[in-house]
């Protein structure tokens, strides 16, 4: 069980300790507005609320996680203003934690083992109608174990796979245990979703949770650490908000509290396209380097 075992809603966890929220980036690459806009509106509900700021780093990725834009993210926020509490959690110093979460849901029988490749995913998905080719995280394959024979022979090649979680058999347990699974949306999805929602994760198909050679993914790193550290408000923006279907899930498997989540809006350029790291001009570096001030910034994303 999780940190906090029998918790299947948020009450609980908000009596306990509050308002606390976080901002978590990933160093792969230098933040850019769209990421200030995030960072702000957190760190603003924190301040208003009279909670906690946290900031984590969500440095799994470790073929594309670099220190220098670990450093970087340090120094862009606090030219910002922002402040947060220390240490801060990496979560590349932590795969330990993660791999306990993952022996969790192995112990639950609620995942598998997949030794397929993309393309004959791909091809599995093209061959059933009744599966979407694009859920949240690509096409939505439902699989199934292998058989111990079949998967023995596998691992003695040394074969690549991945932990997919079985959706309806996680769902099943998940229900048995907490009832109908809902998540409070004080925010609003891209369609407008707001209040209470029924979690659907089945819209992800069986999704991956973990590799062979990574006992982790964002979605169970991402649900271990903010009941980890307390987080009771998750706010980021709303590209994120399907995830949140499959992070309930994961909550109700592992016993973790279930936060309030305020998705809100993406910050575009003048042609209406999402900023994205390869844009170095709307970096917050580049925004500092061109003579900007903290309020010019501020200003520009549409806070007082």
């Amino acid at each position: 069980m999780g940190p906090f075992p029998g918790l299947c809603d948020s009450d609980s966890i908000h009596a306990m300790i509050g308002f606390a929220t976080r901002f978590a980036p990933s160093p792969t690459g230098l933040l850019h507005l769209g990421h200030a806009y995030s960072a702000l509106t957190a760190y603003d509900a924190a301040r208003a609320a009279g909670g906690r700021f946290l900031l984590r780093i969500e440095d799994i990725d470790r073929a594309r996680c670099r220190p220098a834009f670990e450093d970087a993210i340090y120094e862009d926020l606090a030219w910002l203003g922002l402040e947060w509490e220390t240490p801060v959690r990496r979560q590349s110093a932590h795969f330990d934690d993660y791999a306990g979460a993952l022996e969790t849901l192995r112990g639950l029988d609620v995942v598998y083992r997949c030794f397929k490749t993309r393309k004959e995913i791909a091809d599995a998905v093209g061959s059933a109608p009744h599966f979407a080719a694009d859920g949240p995280e690509g096409p939505q394959y439902v699989g199934a174990p292998l058989s111990t024979h079949d998967e023995d022979a596998l691992l003695k090649q040394d074969a690549p796979y991945a932990w997919r979680l079985c959706a309806q058999r996680a769902v099943q347990i998940a229900e048995e245990r907490c009832g109908p699974l809902f998540f409070v949306e004080q925010g609003a999805g891209p369609r407008e979703q707001s209040g209470d929602i029924k979690a659907t994760p089945e819209i992800f198909g069986d999704p991956v949770i973990a590799r062979k050679d990574l006992a982790t993914s964002y979605h169970l790193a991402s649900v271990w650490d903010d009941a980890l550290q307390g987080v009771t408000h998750v706010i980021r923006g709303e590209d994120l908000f399907h995830a949140t279907h499959l992070h309930r899930l994961l909550q109700a498997l592992l016993g973790l509290p279930a936060p309030v989540y305020r998705h809100h809006r993406l910050i575009t350029d003048a042609q209406g396209k999402r900023f994205a790291k390869r844009d170095r001009s709307a970096t917050i570096r580049a925004q500092r380097e061109g003579g900007a001030s903290p309020q010019d910034v501020r200003q520009g994303l549409g806070f007082v």
